[in-house]
C-alpha cells in the first residue's frame, strides 16, 4: 500500500463521515425553502447527533444482543460502503477487496440486521417496518445490480474504480445505455434512502412509514448511529451516482495532487444533487405502499433496457 493510496483512502472516509450529515441538512433546508418554510439550517444534523450521543440509551427489557449490535453493524457497513466508492480518487486500497456486487451485498447486510433488530422487540410497528423494508430491498437490489452491470459492460469490469477510470479519463462519449441506467438508478435511490415518493422521512404515520418504523425503539447513541448511517447511505448513493454518471473531477491513481481539486468538485456536485433531490421531492407526492412494487419494477425494466441497448448498439 502506497502512502498516497493510504491518504486517499483515509481522506475518503473522513470526508464521508463529515459531509454525510451536511448533505442531509442541505437537502432538508432546500425542501423547506422550496415549500416556502423556514429551514432548520444545514448544521441541524450535527446538533441532533451531538444531542443523541450525550443522551442515555433506553433498551427494552426483552431486547437481545442483536438489538444492541445492529446500530454498530449498520454504521460499519455504511462506512465501508463509502470507503470502496471512488468519491475523490481511484487510488483506494480497499477497492480491490470489493467490487460493485459486494457493494450491493453490504447494503443488503445492513438491511437484514436493521430489520431483524426491529422485529427483535416484538412490537407491531417494528415488524411492519421490517416487512416493508425487506420488500423494498427485494425489489430494489435486482434493479441496482442491473444498473451496475450496464456500467460494467461498458468498462469490462465490475470494480467501481475501473469503471470510473474508463468513463472519466477517456474521450467524451454519449452512452444511451447509461441514460436508461441513470433513470433507473435515480428511482432505486429514492426507494433505498426512504425518500419521497416511496417514503417520507419526516412522517410517523403508521400507515405510510417504512424507515421510521424500524427505529422507533432506539434512543441515545444507538439512534445517533442509525441516523448517521442513514446520512452515510444517502451520501454513498449520491457518490455512486456521481461516479457512474458524472465521474469528471475524480483524481487518478497516478495523480495524488489532483485531490486538491477533487474535494471542491465533489462538494459542488453534491450541492447540485442535493438541490435536485429536494426539488423532485417537493414536486412529487407520496405514493401508496401498494404502488411501490410497480415503481421499482419500472426501474428494473429501465435498467434491463439499458443492458439491451448496450448489447444491440454497443454504446
Amino acid at each position: 500500500m502506497s502512502i498516497s493510496g493510504f491518504l486517499s483512502q483515509l481522506l475518503a472516509i473522513v470526508m464521508a463521515l463529515f459531509l454525510a450529515p451536511l448533505l442531509m441538512g442541505w437537502v432538508n433546508q432546500w425542501r423547506c425553502w422550496l415549500q416556502n418554510r423556514s429551514g432548520p439550517g444545514v448544521l441541524q444534523p450535527y446538533r441532533m447527533l451531538h444531542k443523541l450521543f450525550h443522551k442515555e440509551s433506553v433498551v427494552a427489557e426483552h431486547a437481545s444482543s442483536l438489538f444492541r449490535m445492529a446500530p454498530y453493524i449498520v454504521f460499519g457497513c455504511m462506512v465501508l460502503a463509502c470507503a470502496i466508492i471512488p468519491t475523490l480518487s481511484t487510488d483506494l486500497p480497499l477497492s480491490p477487496a470489493a467490487d460493485a456486487i459486494a457493494l450491493v451485498g453490504l447494503f443488503a447486510v445492513a438491511r437484514v440486521f436493521i430489520s431483524l433488530a426491529a422485529m427483535d422487540i416484538g412490537t407491531a410497528f417494528g415488524t411492519l417496518g421490517a416487512r416493508r423494508e425487506m420488500l423494498i430491498g427485494f425489489l430494489a437490489e435486482p434493479a441496482l445490480l442491473s444498473v451496475l452491470f450496464t456500467a460494467s459492460l461498458i468498462s469490462n469490469s465490475t470494480a467501481l474504480t475501473s469503471i470510473v477510470e474508463y468513463l472519466a479519463h477517456k474521450e467524451f462519449a454519449i452512452y444511451p445505455s447509461l441514460a436508461f441506467a441513470g433513470i433507473a438508478f435515480t428511482m432505486v435511490s429514492f426507494a433505498e434512502n426512504a425518500r419521497v415518493p416511496v417514503d417520507n422521512p419526516a412522517t410517523h404515520l403508521e400507515l405510510t412509514m417504512i424507515h421510521e418504523a424500524l427505529i422507533l425503539e432506539y434512543s441515545g447513541r444507538h439512534l445517533a448511529l442509525i441516523e448517521w448511517a442513514s446520512a452515510l447511505k444517502l451520501f454513498a448513493y449520491s457518490c455512486m451516482g456521481l461516479a457512474l454518471f458524472f465521474p469528471w473531477g475524480i483524481a487518478e491513481a497516478e495523480a495524488p495532487l489532483a485531490l486538491i481539486f477533487a474535494i471542491p468538485a465533489l462538494v459542488f456536485k453534491l450541492a447540485i444533487g442535493g438541490f435536485l433531490l429536494a426539488l423532485i421531492e417537493t414536486l412529487s407526492a407520496k405514493m401508496r405502499i401498494f404502488r411501490v412494487p410497480e415503481f421499482l419494477a419500472s426501474a428494473f425494466l429501465l435498467a434491463v433496457i439499458g443492458m439491451l441497448v448496450h448489447f444491440l448498439l454497443g454504446a
